[in-house]
């Protein structure tokens, strides 16, 4: 009996050495094996998955942004991308300034609102050209466009009132006097203020471009896209003061964005 155990002492773990070696060799050739029949496809033409999920950053020539984006296969060669994008738009004008107190914030004068654009949107996907291999880039064109959230904030200042230190927003009426005097300035706007004042624009936009996708074997989203976006308000968009205000918008950009495959 004793001989027994101690022939399971030594058996036991070398069992348990072999099942965990053959579980990573399962799954090393069931990785191999799940590759290769992606190569296949890729050399067939043939997109490798039925939905995405992808993150981005974008720089435009008048701001920035980030979107989130859930894409689906409808054929081989077509997809459709259902995107949700928050940016900043800026005054081509604007410009910081340092008044009086160099420890302050600086300030954007004759600065209105911050301009937020939040879009929902939809787009087409027209597969132009895949990979030829595992390390090419595929080609796709998107076109879409959708409902516009145009969110303003007033841009507010703090100031010397009659009061003592203030944060004042800009109004024809009670505040003009403060707002246009920069000798009253005592710093620009914090992260915290205005959104109490917030408003909202709606509009529709569209957006044309184009999307190279280098992830490797094609389960990853790794791409390059740039376009062109044109964005149309129901009202003007106060951004600067004494400058003309407009309700239409273009600007071009390239975002680049990460993600997986399904």
């Amino acid at each position: 009996m004793k001989k027994f155990f101690l022939a399971l002492v030594f058996v036991l773990p070398a069992l348990a050495t072999f099942a965990q070696d053959s579980a990573k060799l399962s799954r090393k050739e069931m990785r191999r094996q799940k590759i290769n029949a992606i190569i296949k496809q890729e050399e067939e033409g043939v997109i490798t998955y039925k939905k995405h999920t992808a993150f981005g950053v974008k720089l435009l020539t008048d701001g920035y942004g980030g979107f989130f984006e859930i894409g689906r296969g409808r054929s081989v060669k077509k997809s459709m991308l259902f995107q949700l994008d928050i940016s900043e738009r800026k005054h081509q004008k604007e410009e910081k300034v340092q008044f009086n107190n160099y420890n302050s914030t600086p300030v954007i004068y004759k600065k209105l609102n911050f301009f937020y654009p939040v879009k929902l949107g939809v787009s087409e996907q027209f597969l132009l050209g895949n990979k030829s291999n595992t390390k090419g880039v595929s080609v796709t064109a998107n076109i879409g466009g959708g409902l516009i959230a145009g969110l303003l904030r007033p841009y507010m200042i703090e100031v010397a009132g009659s009061s003592g230190r203030e944060f004042v927003k800009y109004d024809p009426g009670d505040t003009a006097s403060l707002f246009l005097q920069p000798g009253t300035y005592l710093g620009g706007p914090g992260i915290g203020k205005g959104w109490k004042y917030m408003k909202v624009t709606p509009g529709i936009y569209l957006k044309p471009a184009f999307r190279f996708d280098y992830g490797r074997y094609n389960e990853l989203v790794s791409a390059l896209e740039v376009g062109l976006t044109a964005e149309y308000y129901t009202k003007k968009i106060p951004q600067m003061l004494a400058l003309k205000e407009k309700n239409l918008f273009f600007s071009g950009y390239v975002a680049i964005m990460f993600g997986k495959r399904k």
